[in-house]
């Protein structure tokens, strides 16, 4: 989830934390007054004096609804997530809500008695210490094994709001969408919902806007081993299905904290655009968020900017095609005045015929050695598969480029196992490195690969994990790497789990589970499948069965930016099957 960050004055954490030792002072009866009394977890309280907040705190009223927003991975890697700082600064702004965070190896003081829990979901894989740290809570995994005393279970971000259901039975709401219109009208409706019982609770937010309550919706399916029937509410007043909730305005994210415990020392980070106009075909950044938005650079970039510049020199621009905000020279011009001079400048993956010797240099100015560009495939064959509009020509110009604009190395970013490739297009991805190495002698070059997997709500979500797709890793490997090219592959058992969560449905939460207590190989999967033999569809469908485009999908009832028709129109386009007459 994403919110839009306001402007404030600063503050420091440490000044911040004694403030929330108070907070429990300040809450309802239900909140014991002592420090001593807070929940203990099996992890560290969250040393937070080197914290610079950027935002200002409200004091929480006495009837405030404890909160604690966690984030499943470690703090470096949670506080350096830009969606994850701005839903914790939008709830800590409220003074309706006393929130706390949660990570796996620290967190803030927590109250002995808990109202809400939530989690920001970015990657599939960390929900398994989404499990644990539901365990270490003492909160139920099951929902249907949750009362009216306990806490309520929400959960958001890109990998619950592209396809949930994998998770549907762990959480009692899940929020779909941008949280600039979502967030408060949740919380709002929590506060008006104090006193009723979970169940009135629940069907009461599940006619919220962009709230997904998974237990008011069944499933049924074509048997045991089938794929998915229907998915409909339990009851006629419910919403037959749910909308992806999307913010249209042109003030972006921001950091709200900046921290040398980040991932990224003391960054900064401002969101230039959201979206991506290219819609490249498997991409989810792209077609999940659509439309395409910029930030308003007088009212959001500049303005952001300024605040967080007035307390770090690490500055980084963040979005799908950062170089595609239709004011971005106009940005460098802005970064490039002196008093940016010893700002240290970090860019996305940027839109490949947008690498210009001006925006080299700017980087190179500003302590920047590298650039990251998407090529996908050295083939311009599959770049036509996945609507990827780029030349090869574009690509050596944008080293050549790079070079000129005194940058030391550049990254590619590829897949293997795409839709419709062959080993005659892996050889044009070898053929395209060595001719770049050649264009632009000195240049460091990377490729980045992964495998493909598809995503929900994408034209590809149809089609399987290519088997191939691992030795097409290795053949990259063993003919790139002798040439002097940095090759690093992603794991291939890595994007066959990938494959499994992004296009699961409600019958692998017992898997996820039990997958916990075998490991966290792929092995430890194929075991658990095992387990369950007969009872539910095996891995391979999920993973690497391409699907019919007619059938029931998964996540049907939840919808995002384009109609299921217009998606099967754009994969037709794609020219892997014929269009049906």
């Amino acid at each position: 989830m994403r919110f839009q960050s306001n402007v404030p004055q600063l503050h420091q954490a440490k000044s911040v934390t004694a403030h929330r030792h108070n907070w429990v002072k300040c809450t309802s009866t239900d909140y014991t007054k002592e420090a001593s009394s807070f929940l203990a977890l099996p992890v560290a309280p969250l040393p937070l004096d080197d914290e610079t907040l950027l935002f200002e705190p409200a004091a929480p009223g006495g009837d405030a609804l404890s909160v604690v927003f966690a984030f499943p991975n470690e703090y470096t890697v949670g506080i350096t997530s830009l969606g994850y700082q701005v839903v914790w600064a939008t709830l800590a702004r409220r003074s309706d809500v006393a929130v706390s965070r949660l990570f796996t190896d620290g967190h803030e003081p927590l109250p002995s008695t808990i109202d809400v829990v939530g989690f920001s979901l970015s990657w599939e894989l960390d929900y398994g210490n989404l499990l644990t740290l539901l365990e270490q809570l003492k909160i139920p995994l099951l929902t249907q094994g949750r009362g009216d005393q306990h806490p309520l279970v929400f959960g958001g971000g890109p990998v619950l709001t592209a396809n949930p259901e994998p998770f549907a039975d762990f959480f009692d709401v899940i929020l779909l969408g941008d949280g600039e219109t979502l967030l408060d009208d949740f919380f709002d409706a929590l506060g008006d919902l104090r006193g009723a019982s979970r169940a009135e609770t629940l069907r009461r937010l599940a006619v919220v806007p962009g709230v997904y309550v998974p237990s008011l919706y069944a499933v049924t399916y074509d048997g045991a081993t089938g794929g998915v029937r229907a998915i409909a509410p339990v009851d006629i007043d419910l919403p037959a299905t749910v909308q992806k909730q999307t913010y249209r305005g042109n003030v972006l994210s921001a950091s709200t904290v900046v921290t040398p415990r980040a991932a990224w020392e003391n960054i900064f980070m401002v969101e230039v655009v959201r979206s991506c106009p290219e819609m490249c075909r498997f991409c989810l950044a792209s077609y999940l968020t659509l439309p395409f938005r910029t930030a308003s650079l007088e009212d959001s970039l500049m303005p952001a900017i300024e605040q967080g510049l007035a307390v770090t020199n690490r500055l980084g621009l963040l979005g799908a095609s950062v170089t595609q905000h239709p004011e971005f020279e106009t940005l460098l011009s802005y970064l490039n005045q002196p008093q940016f001079d010893d700002v240290r400048l970090s860019l996305a993956s940027v839109r490949t015929n947008t690498v210009t010797p001006q925006l080299a240099a700017t980087l190179t100015r500003h302590d920047t050695r590298s650039i990251t560009i998407a090529i996908e495939s050295g083939s311009e064959r599959v770049r036509n598969i996945v609507n990827k509009k780029l030349d090869t020509d574009d690509i050596e110009r944008a080293a050549v480029n790079a070079k000129a604009g005194g940058l030391s190395a550049m990254k590619l970013y590829g897949m293997a196992g795409i839709p419709g490739e062959t080993m005659a297009d892996l050889e044009q991805t070898v053929a395209l490195m060595r001719r770049l190495k050649k264009a632009a002698p000195g240049l460091r070059l990377t490729l980045g690969c992964s495998t493909f997997v598809p995503k929900a709500h994408t034209p590809f979500q149809w089609c399987g994990v290519d088997q191939a797709a691992e030795k097409r890793l290795k053949y990259l490997q063993k003919h790139l790497r002798p040439q002097g090219i940095d090759f690093r592959p992603e794991s291939y058992n890595w994007s066959v789990i990938q494959g499994l969560i992004s296009r699961g449905d409600r019958r692998l939460a017992p898997v996820l589970e039990r997958v916990r207590h075998y490991g966290d190989s792929l092995g430890s999967y194929r075991r658990a499948f095992k387990d369950f033999q007969g009872q539910i569809p095996p891995l391979e469908y999920y993973v690497h069965e391409n699907w019919d485009l007619d059938q029931p999908l998964p996540w049907d009832h939840l919808l995002g930016p384009l109609p299921k028709a217009t998606l099967q129109k754009h994969f037709y386009s794609a020219g892997l099957i014929a269009l049906p007459v």
